[in-house]
C-alpha cells in the first residue's frame, strides 16, 4: 500500500530524504551513492536519517520507489480524471505517464548507466506486478466508456505502450509533444480491440504499430 506523503509528523523529513537520494541518483546512480551521500543533499544529519530509516540506504531505496510511483499516480489521476470522453483519458493518461517517465532525471540515469537497476523489474513476474497496479489504476477512468474487462485490457495496453515507447521511443509518434485535447495516432477507441484480445489487436486499434 502506498503511503500518504502526510501521514505522520515525520513526512517533511521522509520526503527531504527521498528527494534528496533522487537528486543523488540522478547525478551518479545507486552504486555511488552512500547514506552520507544522502544527508547532505537532504541537509541533514546522519543520524537524522538512519532514525527515519532505520534499514539504511536499502529503506531509503524503497522509500524513493513507493514515493515516486505516488507521486506519478497522482498526477495521472488528476489529468485522467479531468477527461470528456474515451480519447481524452486515452490521450491524458498515455502523455502524462510518458512524460511523466522519460522525463525522470534519476530513472533517465539508471537506464543509461545502471540498467540492472531497473530492468528486473520490467520482466517476467515483476512486470505482471506492475501492469497490475497500473491497470487497477487507470481501468476505473476508462470503465466511464467501457465494460470492465475492456477497461481492464485497455488500460494494460495503454500501459505496454506507454512502457515500450519510454524504453525505445519512436521518431514518428512522440507521446511526450501533445497539446491539450488533441488526438494522438497512438490514441484510438481500443473497443475493436478489447472485443478480439492479443497484442497486436491491442497495438492495431491503439495506431501504433
Amino acid at each position: 500500500m502506498l503511503r500518504h506523503l502526510g501521514a505522520d509528523d515525520r513526512s517533511s523529513t521522509r520526503v527531504r530524504i527521498v528527494d534528496g537520494a533522487l537528486d543523488c541518483l540522478a547525478r551518479q546512480g545507486i552504486a555511488k551513492t552512500t547514506v552520507d551521500d544522502i544527508a547532505r543533499a537532504a541537509r541533514l544529519s546522519r543520524a537524522t536519517v538512519y532514525r527515519t530509516f532505520p534499514r539504511g540506504k536499502e529503506g531509503i531505496l524503497a522509500a524513493v520507489v513507493e514515493t515516486e510511483v505516488a507521486r506519478l499516480f497522482s498526477s495521472l489521476a488528476v489529468a485522467m480524471g479531468e477527461a470528456t470522453d474515451l480519447e481524452d483519458v486515452l490521450v491524458a493518461g498515455m502523455v502524462a505517464s510518458a512524460r511523466g517517465l522519460r522525463g525522470h532525471a534519476a530513472l533517465s540515469y539508471l537506464l543509461a548507466y545502471e540498467p540492472g537497476a531497473v530492468l528486473p523489474y520490467l520482466t517476467f513476474g515483476q512486470l505482471d506486478r506492475l501492469l497490475l497496479v497500473a491497470g487497477d489504476l487507470a481501468a476505473p477512468f476508462f470503465a466511464r466508456w467501457l465494460e470492465p474487462e475492456q477497461a481492464s485490457r485497455a488500460a494494460e495496453w495503454a500501459v505496454r505502450i506507454v512502457m515500450a515507447y519510454c524504453a525505445n521511443p519512436s521518431p514518428d509518434t512522440d507521446l511526450t509533444d501533445a497539446p491539450p485535447g488533441a488526438p494522438l495516432r497512438a490514441a484510438r477507441d481500443p473497443r475493436p480491440a478489447c472485443r478480439h484480445g492479443g497484442r497486436l489487436g491491442a497495438a492495431g486499434a491503439l495506431g501504433v504499430h
